[in-house]
């Protein structure tokens, strides 16, 4: 279990959020092998149905994404400031709340599903398909919610190795069954949903064993009372990263109606193949991001000012080398990309290959308010992080995918992303900026608390 106390040179910081980083990514690689499956085994017209359904999806599974990054926060930085016994009974508090709320999320999410996909712009060959999908992981949403959660507060507890063996094991699992259910016995979206069912199931419940039990972490579930003003701060500080998972989802939707609009089933099936390979890119920086903010919350807490600007210095080199490589790797990798999901229609491959190159070029930016928004959640101002995340996704984003388009065509659309991450980078620099004064991760004169 390692000590948040420790000054974190390279060394000790990259051990530290490689599980968190290896979570983030596995996480996404076995969505992908769900994406794989489908596409090569129950085709275009499926595939296209399962991206279409799968924002709404993601979008009920926030809550988890916003308890887990703002309740890791506040509990952070309530052990910084010596308290363990109230850290204990706030994150107690938060696992049973995020179960309870996903519960309520998969019986509207069931009722509702039919009536999204229809307003979405499924048409009558994929209607059908989606509600299938959709209603199945509906099933398993409260564990997903809890896997969501449990990302971040395993790095919390201090067991981020935990955190990912458990992803890896339900990752795993989905991506086995995935291979019996679609590939050898044929049973199409409907075993790639049950295939997932299981796997959420797996990476929401070992956790909650693990914590209910003794264990060598820093965190046990146990008695607690019903907290509001913990809690809402806790909803507060997490808000950006829910707000970032549901406008992403939104933007998603705009994305797909405007490539129905402009090319039909193949736009979306090929936005499908570049949307998982962003995934597992923009994983890296989450997984890094969300890694290190448990160690900002702590000293935070503890008024280290000389370690908060190791930690900020460190996560700025991160985010650049990160994205140059990044970059490098999508104009490289396009080709074989787009050839192992769709290689079977070479207008698409080509269509999908020509997409994700210029798709690329946001790589270079998309890490830094990435970074910014979760080191103010990680400094308990979950407004300004909200705002970074509202105006980088649902506002840049959706401006420039509805706008582009009618100047640029089909190029315009995959273009926006770059266009709105460089709006986002202007508007993150200069709330890290004014910002820094108060809370003194760069020069550590800090002004005094209001």
């Amino acid at each position: 279990m390692v000590s948040m106390e420790e000054h974190f040179d390279w060394g000790k910081l990259i051990r530290f959020t490689l599980p968190s980083i290896g979570m983030f990514i596995f996480t996404s690689i076995y969505g992908i092998v769900d994406g794989l499956f489908i596409s090569n085994f129950a085709g275009t017209t499926s595939f296209a149905a399962v991206n279409l359904i799968m924002p709404v999806v993601i979008i009920f599974s926030t809550v988890g994404y916003m308890l887990g990054t703002g309740g890791s926060a506040l509990i952070a930085k309530t052990r910084g400031e010596g308290d363990d016994e109230l850290a204990n009974r706030y994150f107690s508090m938060i696992v049973y709340a995020a179960f309870i709320l996903g519960v309520i999320l998969a019986l509207i999410g069931a009722a509702a599903m039919e009536p999204l996909a229809r307003f979405l712009g499924a048409d009558e060959s994929m209607v059908g398909i989606c509600v299938l999908y959709g209603d199945m992981l509906m099933i398993s949403l409260p564990f997903y919610v809890l896997q969501y959660l449990f990302q971040n507060l395993c790095v919390t507890a201090g067991k981020p190795t935990f955190g990912l063996v458990v992803i890896i094991i339900a990752g795993c699992m989905n991506m086995l069954l995935d291979a019996l259910f679609v590939g050898a016995f044929g049973w199409g979206v409907a075993g790639a949903a049950g295939a997932t069912n299981i796997s959420e199931f797996l990476g929401g419940g070992i956790p909650l064993i693990y914590f209910f039990r003794k264990n060598a972490s820093y965190l046990r579930l146990g008695k607690t009372t019903f907290m509001p003003r913990a809690f809402g701060k806790a909803c507060v500080n997490g808000l950006s990263e829910m707000m970032t998972s549901i406008t992403m989802s939104l933007v998603t939707m705009l994305y797909n109606f405007q490539l129905m609009t402009f090319a039909g089933q193949d736009g979306v099936a090929a936005y499908g193949v570049i949307a998982y390979v962003v995934m597992v890119f923009a994983a890296i920086f989450m997984g890094y991001d969300m890694g290190s903010a448990p160690l900002m919350s702590f000293q935070y807490g503890a008024q280290n000012h000389k370690e908060m600007k190791n930690l900020f210095k460190k996560g700025l080199i991160f985010t650049c080398v990160g994205g140059i490589l990044m970059f490098l790797a999508g104009q490289a990798f396009a080709s074989p990309i787009a050839a192992l999901f769709v290689g079977y229609d070479e207008g698409l491959r080509a269509f999908t290959e020509h997409g994700f190159r210029i798709y690329a070029f946001a790589f270079l930016l998309m890490g830094y308010s990435m970074y910014a928004s979760a080191l103010f959640t990680s400094l308990n101002n979950g407004v300004v992080s909200a705002i970074i995340s509202f105006l980088r996704t649902l506002v840049f984003e959706t401006s420039s995918v509805i706008l582009l388009p009618m100047i640029l065509g089909i190029d315009g659309i995959w273009l926006s992303v770059s266009v709105a991450e460089i709006a986002a980078l202007i508007v993150s620099a200069a709330f890290i900026i004014a910002l820094e004064p108060r809370y003194g991760y760069w020069r550590m004169k800090v002004k005094a608390r209001p």
